[in-house]
């Protein structure tokens, strides 16, 4: 599963923004084989007085956290591909905001500590993986 939590002071993302950011993500790891539903998006509004870089508040900004738990980048050239698409994914949204100060990470985390429903899911790109991208739901198998 990827799961983007995004953390931004007010008024930087409209409903309408998140939803569009939200899809274009989900868009991009369906393409790339994973079932839609693995990939999970949170929008969390952070006051500025709760939002501090460098130990000062900031008045306008953006933390985002990646969990990516479903595939891994095989090496570093593939994480700097990942890192780049991130980027891209980003930075139209963020760049309409001068002076917003806006920063990403992502993590690959251990595939043996997740399950959805309290399935483990089925191995990458096995025919129980698609199954469960044809249902857009997990499901025993």
């Amino acid at each position: 599963m990827p799961l983007w939590t995004i953390h931004h002071t007010p008024g930087v993302f409209t409903d309408d923004e998140k939803h569009h950011l939200a899809a274009r993500v989900a868009d991009h790891y369906e393409a790339v084989g994973l079932p839609r539903f693995y990939v999970v998006t949170l929008f969390h509004e952070t006051r500025p007085e709760d939002f501090y870089v460098g130990g000062e508040p900031t008045p306008a900004g953006v933390r985002v956290t990646i969990d990516h738990i479903a595939r891994r980048n095989p090496d570093q050239e593939a994480r700097r591909r990942t890192a780049q698409w991130i980027k891209g994914m980003l930075q139209p949204a963020l760049e309409r905001h001068p002076g917003l100060h806006w920063e990403f990470h992502a993590d690959e985390t251990s595939e043996d500590l997740w399950m959805i429903n309290g399935i483990v899911p089925p191995p990458g790109g096995s025919d129980a993986e698609r199954k469960w991208a044809e249902l857009n739901s997990a499901s025993p198998y």
